[in-house]
């Protein structure tokens, strides 16, 4: 498993957390208890929001694992137009309740990146994957075989945070970026990848495999 510097909590959760956790004392400090219960619930939110545990990382350099936590919403045949080709589409939806940290689902190196301006659609609708905001991956991995991983943004979701640039050497479960408050993460493989998840199935980010490739 590869080193996990952030555990827990994420670090972009930090300043988040310490305002809830502030606002939450101050309100309970000049006011009552009653009155400061939204606060505390608030400060609750936050902190789960912002939880980045570690996680197990099944399978081999073969195995594409889920770049996210959330739920399967597409599994489709696809042009993939980062890399214009015909590809395999299985694309993660995150709620607001799930881990929003990002990471790699596959061993490689990412040979270009994209950042992409856009709108923030509701990121459970098949039309976020083109016209909202997002950042997108190339990577090529060990075997050969070229992943496009592409981060997109939520109607809630405003800030997508990638670490990684063309050159980096990534393997599977390795944290390179995060997205808050809602958002989506779409996955392209080569068209003859084996399937090993289904609609609506929920996944956990590097624990779930998503596919076999070739």
């Amino acid at each position: 498993m590869p080193s996990y510097p952030h555990p827990i909590l994420a670090r972009e959760g930090w300043p988040f957390i310490a305002i809830a956790l502030v606002l939450a004392l101050a309100v309970t400090w000049f006011a009552n208890a009653w009155i400061s219960i939204p606060f505390w619930i608030l400060f609750v939110f936050v902190v789960q929001f912002f939880r980045d545990p570690a996680r197990p990382i099944p399978g081999d350099s073969h195995t594409v694992n889920s770049p996210a936590d959330g739920r399967i919403v597409a599994i489709e045949p696809v042009h993939d137009t980062y890399l214009d080709r015909e590809a395999l589409k299985i694309s993660v939806f995150m709620n607001v309740f799930n881990v929003h940290s990002n990471r790699s689902p596959v061993d490689g190196e990412v040979r270009r990146k994209w950042y992409n301006p856009g709108a923030f659609v509701n990121a459970a609708l098949s039309k976020a994957s083109t016209e909202n905001e997002r950042n997108a991956l190339w990577i090529r991995t060990v075997g050969g075989h070229d992943v496009t991983c592409v981060q997109v943004a939520g109607l809630v979701a405003r800030r997508i945070l990638c670490y990684v640039d063309a050159g980096a050497s990534l393997v599977r479960g390795q944290r390179y970026g995060f997205i808050r408050f809602g958002s989506r993460v779409d996955v392209y493989l080569p068209r003859d990848s084996r399937v090993l998840v289904t609609i609506g199935e929920k996944v956990s980010a590097s624990a779930t495999r998503l596919a076999e490739l070739p």
